[in-house]
């Protein structure tokens, strides 16, 4: 078999006209292999025939066993079928049959239509965030993107639960001022796996008339817009920045996105702003009834006069102690009631295991406690004395007997 240069070589010496014989002469080959080369309407591809080698006798064996378990290590592999030499030539060997038996998974090209589909997902920023009691932590920022326009929103949250979940989703999807017609989320667990919803999200969905979709394992794709974002959230929003609380997160964040959003997309050659009203467009209303989200709880008010949310503490006026009382809770605020009227109001803390005290409810309580501890005051008459008869009654004697 010729060079690809011969080849090349030939092919031109033939076009300038010199005679297949000369040229066979000049590269010392046979005329029959110029006439060829001249012919070919592609270069000479050069293929090695399969040898037999060590590993052919097995070959048949590794094969078999890729079928039943393509994930199975070469180690295993080797083990399995009793092979005794290299274990490196062995593990190319089965390198080069691997794909062979592995499923193929291909990705589509998706095509998202105005107001359809926002994609909706946790980014965890690489820096911990100061909190209340002095810690820093690693929080969440629910990020929800529309995927025609890939207008972005997002805000960071307390934590992973329904709760903080669908408080967060609400307040970004007012932010759009519509309802995207599917909420795309992968098996986030506060929101659900496979076709299993958490408590509460039902209900959510029902209320906005929308569509929760959640994702199978492995379908990165039909996420990518959302995860891309998270991505350049990463290198664009975070280098260089310091944050003293998540209130002053949210709030260089929001700026930020201002003008994020204003940048063009390379994929839709264009800015996510100018595509936002389009996306809108074809997004549902919002839900005419308000909705009643968040942390809510209804329990009868203990002598410690403090109720629970999440893992803090709150404060009530002592004086309801005994009581029914529902308990409310939002991202940023802590109620507590009783038939409607406000017994209590703490911003809501971020940090973990705290306590808060309100100073009136601990100076109520002490008051109380102090009422408490005085003696009752029993009324006594003017006539101190009492007739002994009255003693003979309650033991039951009588006159005449003992």
């Amino acid at each position: 078999m010729i060079t690809l240069e011969n080849w090349a070589l030939i092919r031109r010496l033939a076009a300038e006209g010199e005679p297949k014989a000369k040229i066979a002469a000049r590269l010392g080959i046979s005329r029959t292999t110029v006439i060829k080369a001249v012919n070919s309407d592609s270069p000479p591809i050069y293929e090695r025939k399969p040898a037999v080698t060590s590993f052919t006798a097995f070959e048949a064996r590794v094969r078999a066993l890729l079928v039943e378990t393509p994930t199975m290590p070469a180690t295993v592999l080797a083990e399995r079928v009793g092979w005794t030499g290299s274990i490196r030539w062995f593990r190319d060997n089965v390198n080069r049959l691997r794909p062979e038996q592995q499923r193929i998974d291909p990705a589509d090209r998706l095509t998202w239509v105005a107001g359809d589909a926002a994609q909706c997902d946790l980014w965890f920023p690489p820096k911990k965030i100061p909190l209340e009691d002095g810690t820093f932590k690693l929080l969440p920022v629910l990020v929800i993107t529309p995927a025609h326009s890939r207008f972005m929103t997002g805000r960071m949250i307390p934590t992973r639960k329904t709760e903080d979940l669908l408080l967060g989703s609400w307040e970004l999807i007012k932010q759009l001022g519509r309802v995207p017609r599917r909420l795309i989320w992968d098996n986030e667990p506060g929101i659900g796996r496979g076709k299993r919803h958490t408590s509460g999200i039902d209900a959510f969905m029902g209320t906005l008339a929308t569509k929760l979709v959640l994702l199978p394992p492995r379908d990165p794709e039909s996420k990518g817009v959302v995860e891309r974002r998270n991505g350049w959230f990463e290198t664009s929003f975070m280098p260089g920045r310091t944050f003293t609380s998540p209130a002053d997160f949210n709030a260089q964040f929001t700026d930020w996105l201002a003008l994020a959003n204003q940048r063009i997309v390379r994929t839709v050659k264009a800015s996510p702003v100018s595509r936002l009203d389009a996306d809108l467009a074809g997004m549902l209303p919002l839900p005419p009834i308000p909705l009643h989200l968040g942390w809510r709880n209804r329990i009868r008010l203990g002598r410690d006069y403090y109720v629970r949310v999440d893992t803090n503490d709150y404060s009530v006026d002592p004086r309801a102690i005994g009581r029914v009382v529902d308990v409310t809770a939002d991202l940023g605020r802590v109620r507590v009631k009783l038939d409607g009227r406000v017994l209590a109001e703490h911003a809501r803390v971020w940090a973990r295991g705290m306590v808060i005290t309100d100073p009136a409810h601990r100076d109520a309580a002490a008051i109380l406690r102090r009422q408490f501890q005085q003696p009752r005051l029993t009324p006594v008459g003017d006539d101190l004395t009492r007739d002994l008869a009255d003693y003979d009654r309650a033991f039951g004697l009588t006159e005449g007997g003992h």
